[in-house]
């Protein structure tokens, strides 16, 4: 019987992950993801999936980045019934981040209603914190190399991606096909994370290709961040870090603790992570030891010299503060999270820093200050932008398209098929041209909503 698969996210695109792989009555999804950026995108996660959630038998995770797991409490509040089977710490870093964007959603609904700026009357959230809540009753934990069973026969075994904590590359065995779902490849010779691991072989492989058109700059993070936040605190600025609370947080405490020990900035300068999520991420990246590089010395260190910001009103506090200081505070892209705030206030005096520390989807506030706009649109208005805009690429936890080629000419022999996903149009398309014309591999970029069989 032919396998049926389905992209129905993360196809032309890097956000809303979401594949379905069919045989006959049983389906399984891999990666349950929200669409973020453009507008367009985001009016995908209202619209009803060809499918109802009730036939879907089992959802795979390979990691807890919104964009791949954001939409799974909503496939359960629509009837979803089966288990979300990720990595231990990938069940752990989902038990902080969906509760966290249903109270981002519900919060974001609300400010819209009250100042009403929005064009639905009332702003409704896409789901609530209770709503993800009850979506946790469905991840199911499951080791790195350790075959499990999924509905209909299929046999599933996570390997490590090296890309965030407990994220994994999918392996699924199903009627004599291995399917290998890539998910976000990680970094080579990361301080932080483990090389990501490629599969030993793939009958088809889907591909991710966020960075597939270019190489990450080769400079050392530490003296760039020294440079950057040295010349701002000369000037009496502060340096606002949009950075993604699972991941980019605990990476750049690391280096900036690096940086202070090695004397390149003061060794007293304020750095405040202000966000309660990217805290409790930092304790869960204490707890997984066998998921990072890390030793217990090392460990230490990401407490060095920080100051955590937990409540509302201290976060007010510190924006209001005059002093020159470093704060790393979610989200990434600056879609949303208290950045927001420090954005507003900061953002238009050019004595301070916005830093970006990795990839910038298209439609996100991130993507057009690095692009040099002169203003963005928050909380229904325009704020203006001085402050000097850097991204530090070699700070992404994305393979660039050197290291997606280095994991690829792993596999002992070509695939059957290649699917590349999980880039835009560019980035996709160049991964795909490569992969043709280097390794004599036969792929498709597909379009969303596209199925294919694989016989």
């Amino acid at each position: 019987m032919a396998l049926q698969l389905t992209f129905l996210g993360g196809a032309g695109t890097v956000t809303g992950s979401k594949y379905l792989l069919q045989n006959g009555e049983h389906r399984i999804l891999i990666d349950c993801g929200l669409f973020q950026g453009y507008k367009a995108l985001r009016l995908r996660n209202w619209a009803a999936l060809p499918l109802s959630p009730k036939q879907i038998d089992a959802v795979v995770l390979t990691h807890a980045h919104l964009d791949h797991s954001g939409y799974l409490p909503l496939l359960v509040r629509n009837g979803f019934r089966g288990q979300a089977i990720c990595s231990d710490a990938s069940a752990a870093l989902c038990a902080i981040l969906l509760p966290d964007s249903g109270h981002l959603q519900e919060q974001d609904a609300a400010y819209a209603n009250r100042h009403k700026f929005s064009k639905h009357h009332p702003a409704l959230p896409l789901y609530t914190e209770e709503d993800a809540r009850k979506a946790l009753s469905h991840l199911k934990p499951t080791p790195f190399d350790q075959p499990v069973t999924l509905p209909g026969g299929a046999r599933l075994r996570f390997v490590h991606a090296g890309h965030i904590l407990g994220a994994a590359t999918a392996i699924i065995e199903w009627e004599n096909r291995t399917i290998v779902f890539s998910g976000d490849i990680g970094r080579y010779d990361d301080p932080l994370m483990p090389d990501p691991v490629t599969p030993d072989q793939a009958d088809y492989l889907l591909l991710e290709s966020t960075y597939g058109d270019r190489l990450h700059d080769r400079a050392d993070p530490q003296v760039e961040l020294a440079a950057i936040i040295g010349r701002t605190i000369h000037r009496g600025g502060s340096v606002i870090v949009p950075a993604f609370a699972v991941g980019r947080a605990q990476s750049l405490l690391y280096h900036l603790a690096q940086v202070k020990r090695a004397g390149r900035l003061p060794p007293l300068l304020p750095v405040f992570l202000d966000s309660p999520m990217a805290i409790d991420a930092t304790d869960i990246f204490m707890r997984h030891p066998a998921d990072h590089k890390l030793d217990a010395r090392q460990l230490k260190i990401l407490h060095d010299g920080v100051r955590y910001v937990q409540t509302a009103e201290e976060s007010r506090a510190l924006t209001a503060s005059p002093m020159a200081k470093v704060i790393i505070s979610a989200s990434g892209m600056a879609t949303g999270g208290r950045v927001l705030h420090h954005l507003e206030h900061y953002a238009g005096d050019p004595r301070n820093t916005i830093l970006f520390t990795g990839f910038q989807a298209g439609g996100t506030r991130g993507a057009a200050m690095v692009a040099g706009a002169q203003s963005i649109k928050m909380f229904g208005r325009y704020i203006p932008v001085r402050a000097e805009v850097h991204n530090l690429s070699m700070l992404s936890a994305h393979a660039d398209s050197g290291e997606l080629m280095r994991w690829a000419t792993k596999l002992s022999k070509p695939p059957r098929q290649t699917f590349v996903i999980h880039g835009e149009a560019q980035s996709a398309d160049t991964l795909r041209r490569e992969l043709q014309d280097r390794l004599d591999w036969t792929c498709l970029v597909p379009d969303h909503g596209q199925s294919v069989a694989l016989a």
